[in-house]
């Protein structure tokens, strides 16, 4: 839990400003508006009475100052009244000239003594109050663990976490990353005994850096370090050293190791180091960049070089998606010497991190977690605990108990294909060619070689733009793909838009989607893989990007206009030569594909065995046979 500590000076402090700032105010407030009796107060008239009783010769004398013009008559206009008078002043020129004409006595009031006490406060609020703005910001900034404030904006904002037994996390609480925690395991160890290491002139690592898509738990790996070690843990983001500010980002760098060496022995963890250990040859080899990031980085490399792992045991651990974006110099020995791979979990891992958080939710009885492992292939540790909560949220919606095994296998379909769309009603023909597409999809993924099955046909829209969907599970875990998996994916891909050309006589824009991923397959067996004959075993594409996060295909290496035109001459045979199986197998399973469009057409969702025994009886056609 964060640390924080309690210190009631600063708030004593504050109570006293305030009232002292509260009894200079009283002051004022008395000493500008009690009237002065000093002060004769006088009766006001207006300023064109005052130059008619000139004009009239009724005026003895007049002083003049910038509030009011105070003047005496000569005699009392009637018995009692007053014969001195004020009036306030106008903008008048002519008034002087006016008064010598008419022989009226006129100077200027000598000016009054200054007030002490709005002297006093003149020279004493400014300052309390500008003192008072700084002590509130620095108390603001105290609770939330600023040492110094609110401007001391070269602080780290590094959060400190000191594992207790309630908030703890362990090695058992992380799955599916066996081989990482055994890397990693050394450094806890280090971390409790440096002496062992010490004594036979080992070198631990300073710097561990975490590669791997995101949602594998690299975070949390992080903590069940520190947890397994009891140390404090240091987390900061890497954008969080970059200011606006040049020069806060290299401050911040050094107030964190100086402040993780007071705690040594102790665990510091920087996520996204990437937002600041980029290549400072910038991108696609283009010098330049960010000056502020730069100097950054800079000041972190001299401090992992500063400390010694033997005297001052801080361990440097980071995580990024993007290792391939990184510094060379950051990645050299004696800075982050490993690079540990967090990549998603397998069959046996996804089934351990399904446990971890099935424990949390109830579950009924019955529920068969490796059919939903299974199920997950390419799914991270934080996928599956959305899945999880999502099957939870399923059944409390539903008013059950416990969480069903439906409730999952529904959880499955809303992350893979979206949210169901109940309320979007489709036109009879519309849903009539939807249905064809997707039995299409299924009877041609059925029959194909690979390691996935169709397990369930649905024409219920989902997403943002499923209008229906044909939902394949692998039956097993596969890391390599042969030309005839490939081929046979594209064939599927194209099973849909086949549909609708042996059915309807045209194609329809449902199609659009998978063209695009039977192109992007077929471009890369040509580019990437070197599965042409004619081209050989070249690669024509760019190996770029982020292995990790994804984005678009890599663009083609520059190659003459003939090889271009190969290149594209194969990728067309491929997609057209799939093209032509997937209409010759729905050709050949003509009363097939009738039976079960009928039927989805009536229940809109087929699955389980009902769904097997109809795909059981289609068959290959005799040329598609010889194609294989």
């Amino acid at each position: 839990m964060p640390i924080r500590q309690d210190d009631n000076r600063p708030t004593r402090r504050f109570g006293l400003i305030n009232l002292l700032l509260i009894g200079l105010g009283v002051l004022l407030l008395f000493s500008n508006f009690l009237p002065n009796n000093s002060m004769q107060q006088v009766p006001r008239v207006p300023y064109s009475l005052f130059i008619d009783q000139v004009n009239d010769d009724t005026v003895s004398r007049a002083y003049i100052t910038q509030d009011q013009i105070r003047y005496e008559l000569k005699e009392p206009p009637a018995e009692g009244a007053p014969t001195v008078l004020a009036t306030t002043p106008i903008f008048d020129m002519d008034l002087p000239q006016r008064l010598e004409q008419h022989g009226v006595e006129f100077a200027a009031a000598p000016p009054q003594k200054p007030n002490f006490f709005t002297t006093l406060l003149s020279w004493v609020v400014p300052p309390l109050i500008f003192i008072l703005v700084l002590q509130f910001f620095a108390r603001r900034s105290g609770m939330g663990g600023g040492a110094q404030g609110a401007l001391s904006f070269t602080k780290s904002k590094a959060r400190v976490y000191v594992p207790d037994e309630e908030s703890r996390v362990t090695f058992a609480d992380v799955a599916g990353v066996d081989e990482a925690k055994t890397e990693l395991t050394e450094i806890v160890d280090f971390l409790k005994k440096p002496e062992r290491y010490a004594a036979i002139g080992a070198r631990i690592p300073k710097g561990v850096l975490l590669v791997g898509p995101p949602g594998t738990g690299k975070t949390l790996l992080s903590k069940a370090v520190a947890g397994e070690a009891g140390v404090p843990f240091f987390i900061i983001s890497g954008s969080e050293f970059v200011e606006l500010f040049v020069g806060a980002g290299a401050a911040r760098v050094r107030d964190l190791f100086e402040e993780a060496k007071k705690k040594a022995p102790c665990i510091i963890f920087i996520d996204e180091l990437d937002a600041i250990g980029k290549s400072r040859s910038g991108s696609m080899g283009v010098v330049g960049g960010n000056d502020e990031r730069e100097q950054t980085l800079n000041q972190l490399l001299t401090e992992m070089d500063g400390f010694s792992a033997q005297d001052k045991p801080v361990i440097v651990l980071a995580a990024t998606n993007q290792p391939e974006t990184l510094d060379a110099a950051l990645l050299r020995p004696g800075r982050f010497d490993r690079q540990v791979l967090v990549d998603r979990p397998d069959l046996s891992g996804r089934r351990t991190i399904l446990e971890i958080y099935a424990k949390k939710v109830k579950l009924a009885e019955g529920v068969d977690l490796d059919r939903i492992a299974q199920a997950t292939a390419g799914f991270a540790g934080a996928d599956l605990a959305n899945l999880v909560n999502e099957a939870a949220l399923l059944a409390a919606r539903g008013y059950r108990t416990a969480v069903e095994q439906g409730d999952l296998n529904e959880a499955i379909e809303r992350v893979v294909a979206g949210l169901e769309k109940k309320s979007r009603v489709l036109q009879p023909d519309e849903k009539k060619v939807v249905a064809y597409h997707e039995v299409g999809h299924a009877i041609v993924g059925h029959l194909m070689p690979g390691g996935s099955k169709v397990a369930k046909i649905s024409i219920v829209p989902r997403g943002m733009s499923a209008l229906g969907y044909t939902l394949q599970l692998p039956t097993e875990e596969r890391f390599l793909n042969s030309k005839e998996d490939l081929e046979g994916q594209i064939t599927t891909l194209l099973g849909g838009r086949s549909a609708e050309e042996v059915v309807f006589g045209e194609v329809t824009t449902g199609a659009a989607n998978d063209l695009q991923r039977a192109t992007d397959i077929a471009e890369q067996m040509v580019g990437t893989f070197g599965m042409s004959e004619t081209l050989g075993p070249l690669a024509y594409d760019k190996q770029g990007g982020s292995r990790f996060l994804g984005g678009p295909s890599n663009p083609r290496r520059v190659v003459s206009d003939s090889t271009a035109q190969a290149i594209d001459k194969e990728v067309r045979g491929l997609v057209d030569r799939a093209h032509d199986r997937a209409l010759s197998i729905l050709h050949h399973n003509r009363e097939l594909l009738e039976t079960i469009s009928q039927k989805i057409l009536d229940k809109e969702v087929i699955e389980g065995d009902e769904l097997k025994q109809l795909l059981a009886s289609s068959t290959l056609p005799q040329e598609a046979a010889l194609v294989a």
